[in-house]
């Protein structure tokens, strides 16, 4: 079978070796272009296999699809895609093209779908293959796998040591499955999809007076991107580690207390937020401990958003 891989970071990179390793038939891959002077991994495994690379911009590039239509692919594998593929890239192989995305669709359509759902207060997710078409993640489903969300997971930990390894898996396995002819095409309820857009920093702002639960959420949701957001004399304040306060401080939301060596808690609404690590405008991440004697932070200081609109 004729694979074509559509790939990026080291998402695409371990797929990749994975597809070699079980001596599958790689005859191109499409990826972001790599810095001046620094070939990705990606490019290096293509090029010790003989496989012919190609790094367009987009896609949907002039010409772009008569290269990809010459390498006569039966399936395409997405791994990791935030490009727009157009729909003739999709269907041209034999048997089409399979993609992963890192939700249990139909819930957490999108490119956030880790964030949205640390965000929401999911306590499972999972990883979803499914057969691409003309919408936003609303083809058929091939394989899905769920994966518990832990009551301290961040973006980061619950991608790299749950849905990573999971991802890659069920890509080979479902590359697997194609090939023996085996795989189903599942139509998604649609009456249950979610859709939330790419978590930016407009969207992690941190309200003070919501539930500390709630900030909790978002906090970790936007951890490690794009930071969940505060100020703090009027200045950007990124707030990353942190964890539910477990003692029971009296004080105000968005007010500082508890000011420890290490850490410094802020009120919430029925509880706290004791932090962790953050990253002050202008400066490197560094622990809550070494901010707050930077700043000469104290009990009773505020941090809150500033009573402007301000452009971050």
């Amino acid at each position: 079978m004729r694979i074509v891989l559509i790939c990026q970071a080291t998402f695409g990179e371990k797929v990749l070796e994975g597809l070699l390793q079980n001596y599958e038939k790689i005859v191109g891959v499409f990826y972001p272009p790599d810095p001046p002077e620094k070939p990705s991994k990606i490019h290096l495994i293509a090029e010790e296999r003989s496989i012919p690379v190609y790094q367009p911009k987009k896609m949907r590039d002039q010409g772009v699809f008569d290269l990809y239509s010459a390498l006569k692919p039966d399936l395409t594998v997405m791994a990791f895609v935030t490009d727009i593929i157009p729909e003739n890239f999709l269907t041209f192989p034999t048997f089409h093209t399979i993609q992963f995305h890192p939700s249990l669709l139909p819930k957490h359509r999108g490119g956030s779908a880790i964030q949205w759902a640390i965000i929401q207060g999911d306590t499972k997710t999972g990883i979803t293959i499914f057969w691409p078409d003309s919408g936003i993640d609303t083809g058929p489903i091939l394989l899905q796998k769920e994966i518990p969300i832990g009551p301290d997971d961040t973006t980061g930990s619950l991608y790299f040591e749950k849905i990573f390894p999971m991802g890659v898996d069920s890509l080979l396995e479902a590359v697997k499955l194609v090939r023996e002819g085996n795989a189903p095409r599942i139509p998604q309820n649609h009456s249950l999809s979610t859709y939330e857009p790419l978590c930016k920093i407009e969207s992690a702002r941190i309200d003070w007076t919501k539930p500390a639960n709630v900030v909790y959420n978002l906090i970790r949701g936007c951890n490690p991107q794009p930071g969940a957001v505060s100020f703090f004399q009027d200045k950007l304040l990124k707030i990353y580690d942190c964890r539910l306060e477990a003692e029971t401080l009296q004080i105000l939301p968005g007010e500082v207390g508890n000011l420890r060596e290490d850490s410094f808690s802020v009120g919430c609404k029925f509880g706290a937020i004791k932090i962790l690590r953050v990253q002050f405008e202008g400066e490197q991440k560094k622990s809550a401990g070494m901010f707050a004697v930077s700043v000469g932070l104290k009990n009773g200081d505020k941090l809150a958003l500033p009573n402007y609109e301000r452009v971050i």
